[in-house]
């Protein structure tokens, strides 16, 4: 019938171990890095600006950012080499075709498909999801995949 003593509780069932510590998913951080801004957390949406540590912004939200720097201590850390707006660099970047996500109203029963990416390299079309490196030129903006500047291997702009 139980708690009669005939029973003797074993230690794995006494001592509990030490807690396991979580693992970040590696594509869910990839996917966070270019989908959501940097400094506010919110969905990318043009203008985007680009720090020289490859970081994605929202333009507004870098402005805000300088204007009361009176913001709280994780986000000052996100951008705190960030000095003016001349320290970013607005990125001309190319639409993918295949992405729908903003297009179709949200449901719960959709899918979402997180490996497609929002924007394409121009050159070669691979897609920016976080699975390629992506490089952008500082003075006029333009976004490529590293494979297309190795492939064509010049710093001038292709546009």
């Amino acid at each position: 019938m139980g708690c009669d003593g005939g029973t003797i509780p074993k230690r794995h069932e006494l001592v509990k171990g030490p807690r396991k510590v979580e693992k970040v998913d590696k594509n869910a951080e990839l996917v966070a890095r270019w989908y959501y801004c940097t400094l506010s957390q919110e969905k990318l949406c043009r203008p985007i600006v680009a720090c020289e540590l490859g970081r994605l912004y929202n333009k507004d939200a870098v402005i805000e950012f300088l204007l009361e720097k009176s913001s709280d201590k994780a986000v000052v850390e996100a951008a705190s080499h960030i000095r003016s707006i001349k320290s970013v660099t607005e990125l001309n970047l190319a639409d993918n075709p295949a992405w729908s996500g903003d297009k179709e109203s949200i449901k719960g029963d959709k899918y979402d498909d997180i490996q497609c990416g929002r924007f394409i390299c121009p050159v070669v079309g691979l897609e920016m999801n976080g699975r390629h490196r992506f490089c952008f030129l500082r003075n006029c903006g333009c976004v490529f995949s590293e494979r297309a500047l190795k492939e064509i291997k010049t710093e001038v702009c292709h546009r």
